[in-house]
């Protein structure tokens, strides 16, 4: 997997919609001198294009894993929890209410960076409230319905707003919501690494305590684990991946839903010490192929990234309820 992540990225910095040579390519990743629109596509497009794929790749590949092992779930993803709508909520109140400005006393916010904030500060309200309700509700099943819930009334809202919205609006909503790994620059890109690599380690430190909760909710108590905490330290894992990845790229499907389930098919194995470490790897190289796949017009154009992922993400999840069926 570590392989083949190494020769995807090469080839999303290499290819693109954009003929560059390979030479010069490898020139301007070496400093060279070359012609400033190509090192601008190299530099500033395709190389954090790239990067994006695999931080947010792995995000929402190990998001899934989480709570599908959590809620003992194999349908369970990043966007279950109304995470994905929370985010849509943000930047729909943005774009399509507030004219792509958000203005706070003397602060002033428009553009991309308007949209960004708005996508992280709805993606992490709901998970808010979803922390404050599973204070309340012990039952997992109940959790998940809440979240599906808010999910269906952020939606709701957003199908309003759409509604009373003018036509350039709408339009611009409707191209974020493809989603694109093209949302972060160069100079964004520390803080989006950051924040990742923070929750993707978050992530590694629940190893022990998912493999405990394998064997059931009595055997981890029983095991010094604590449920309650386990699963709002989840929650807030997961709800920071989501809602950062969601906030820069949009709200990528199927990634955090179908990932999981194929490092489980190669590996053939639940044991999260091998299991979360290749869901990571996969997540990577998968969101590589996307992204690799959405340049293969060339020059007539880039396809949406969420026209993509359903094609890999689709088939493994029909593939999974079907053999759930047969088992």
């Amino acid at each position: 997997m570590a392989a083949g992540v190494a020769v995807l990225f090469a080839l999303n910095v290499f290819v693109g919609s954009v003929s560059i040579p390979a030479a010069d390519v490898a020139g301007i990743l070496l400093g060279d001198d070359a012609k400033p629109s190509w090192q601008y596509i190299v530099m500033e497009s395709r190389l954090p294009q790239a990067l994006t794929a695999v931080l947010a790749g792995g995000a929402l590949a190990v998001s899934g894993l989480l709570l599908q092992t959590a809620f003992r779930n194999p349908l369970a993803g990043p966007s279950v929890f109304g995470i994905n709508s929370g985010a849509g909520l943000g930047v729909a109140l943005v774009m399509l209410l507030l004219g792509g400005s958000v203005s706070a006393g003397s602060v002033s916010l428009s553009g991309f960076v308007a949209v960004l904030v708005a996508a992280f500060a709805g993606a992490m309200a709901v998970m808010l409230v979803i922390i404050f309700f599973a204070t309340l509700v012990r039952n997992n099943v109940m959790l998940l319905i809440v979240g599906i819930m808010i999910g269906y009334m952020s939606n709701s809202a957003i199908s309003l707003l759409n509604f009373f919205a003018t036509d350039e609006g709408v339009k611009s909503y409707m191209v974020w919501g493809m989603g694109s790994f093209g949302g972060v620059t160069m100079r964004l890109m520390p803080v989006f690494s950051a924040v990742t690599l923070l929750g993707l380690a978050g992530a590694v430190l629940l190893i022990k305590p998912l493999n405990a909760l394998l064997l059931g909710d009595r055997y981890a108590e029983n095991l010094g684990i604590n449920i309650r905490r386990t699963r709002h330290w989840l929650l807030v894992v997961t709800g920071v991946l989501t809602a950062v990845v969601t906030a820069f790229c949009g709200p990528v499907a199927f990634l955090g839903l179908a990932v999981p389930h194929i490092a489980r098919l190669l590996l053939a194995t639940d044991n999260h010490r091998l299991l979360l470490p290749a869901t990571i790897l996969m997540g990577c190289l998968v969101a590589l192929v996307c992204n690799l796949l959405c340049v293969l017009p060339g020059e007539s154009g880039v396809i949406p990234l969420n026209a993509v992922t359903p094609l890999i993400g689709a088939p493994v999840v029909i593939y999974v309820v079907a053999k759930g069926r047969q088992a």
